[in-house]
């Protein structure tokens, strides 16, 4: 019997019976619609995460100090000097303290911004901010710890009603002055990249002593390299003056150097991690849809033994009759497989929808639906419909012709 011939009558056994060829889908519709869900979130997810380091900065260092109690402690102008000893390497520095405050006032009214951080000059360049009306923190605002600050766009339009540059803003007490206002990044909304303040980061570390009474557990710095290709070897220059310090202990570093390129590979390798087990779970979906398959090729076996009978005492091969199940057993999972992806597609976009519901901070998530995992969920439910089609095949194609005949 040809292929074509095969498929044909595939096709007309499953429409005879339809709700029973639908429950046999199921668990291959549910398996390769959760296989494109997951690999579609992932992908999504790791897009977003680049465009969240690309907008940070590509040469971006993040050096974290913990405090440790000694006489001997990594300060800003050990920072400082670090950079411009090693100007091929290193660009800019800036401490980045976050301040403990929980709200901020307006002439107005009392707000709660996502953050209050104490920086330097150089932070703008370091993570590539844009003024859009008035001007960033100066060194001598930073040397002087003048009142001064600068306001995210979602500040400016939801407490000033856009007109913010020169008015007053009271943190801790204290009345800061707006002197520049950032551009927007995140369409102004609230808890996103547009809803935060900096200070002078001299200015930070007083209100932190004087809201708590203590010193910081540990220090951040941002700190840029001149390059991507350079960033490994400044990482070297800034782990090694810190090991000067602190001194080379094997159990215990107080301090931690990462670059952007690192942070993201280490978030990716979570994502490839988690992506495995996700899917291999999801996988079992499929062996369970195989099952299914395999159990009703078998049923099937046994209702048409008078038919496989009357075929081979015409002639047919083993090979015929085995043959004619394995591409039932293939027709039906591939056409569980092609709703699987129907239905993987849909709840990829539904997920979407959810993801950006419950995110904050103006990011935007994209399940990203590849031709790859369409592929690869596909033909993994092609093959399982073969393996799990073979056994009922095999013994369909071993019936006597005589005992089929006669069986009722």
């Amino acid at each position: 019997m040809e292929i074509k011939q095969s498929f044909l009558l595939a096709l007309k056994s499953l429409s005879t019976s339809k709700i029973r060829a639908l429950l046999t889908m199921l668990g291959i519709i549910i398996g390769v619609g959760a296989v494109i869900v997951i690999i579609s979130l992932g992908d999504g997810l790791q897009k977003m995460m680049s465009d969240q380091f690309d907008k940070m900065g590509a040469n971006l260092i993040q050096v974290s100090v913990f405090t440790t109690g000694s006489s001997r402690e990594a300060t800003a102008d050990d920072m400082y000097e670090l950079v411009n000893k090693n100007p091929k390497y290193l660009s800019a520095v800036s401490p980045y303290v976050s301040v403990s405050t929980t709200s901020a006032r307006t002439p107005n009214e009392t707000f709660t911004p996502k953050t209050v951080v104490g920086v330097s000059e150089d932070y703008a360049n370091i993570r590539a901010l844009t003024i859009e009306e008035g001007r960033f923190l100066q060194y001598v605002d930073v040397l002087r710890s003048q009142k001064v600050c600068v306001i995210g766009s979602y500040i400016n339009k939801e407490y000033y009603n856009g007109s913010a540059l020169g008015q007053t803003l009271g943190l801790n007490g204290y009345t800061y002055t707006i002197v520049g206002i950032l551009e927007e990044t995140a369409e102004s909304r609230k808890d996103s990249e547009d809803d935060q303040i900096l200070i002078p980061y001299t200015n930070a570390e007083k209100l932190n002593s004087a809201f708590s009474g203590s010193v910081a557990m540990y220090q951040t710095y941002m700190m840029s390299g001149t390059s991507k290709d350079t960033a490994s070897i400044a990482r070297g220059i800034i782990e090694k003056k810190l090991t000067a310090i602190y001194g080379d202990d094997d159990e215990y570093s107080p301090f931690m150097v990462v670059t952007s390129a690192e942070m993201l590979d280490m978030m990716n390798t979570m994502m490839n991690t988690l992506m495995v087990v996700l899917v291999a779970i999801a996988g079992i979906s499929l062996m369970v849809g195989g099952i299914g398959i395999m159990n009703i090729m078998l049923v099937s076996v046994s209702e048409r033994t008078r038919e496989i009978g009357i075929r081979k005492s015409l002639g047919a091969k083993r090979r015929d009759i085995r043959t004619q199940f394995i591409i039932e057993a293939a027709t039906t999972s591939a056409i569980g497989g092609i709703i699987g992806i129907a239905f993987g597609f849909l709840m990829a976009k539904i997920a979407t929808v959810i993801v950006n519901s419950l995110m904050s901070g103006g990011t935007e998530f994209t399940a990203i639906v590849s031709l790859t995992a369409v592929g690869v969920a596909f033909g993994v439910s092609v093959g399982v419909g073969i393996l799990f089609g073979y056994l009922p095949a095999n013994k369909a194609s071993k019936l006597n012709p005589i005992d089929a005949l006669r069986y009722d």
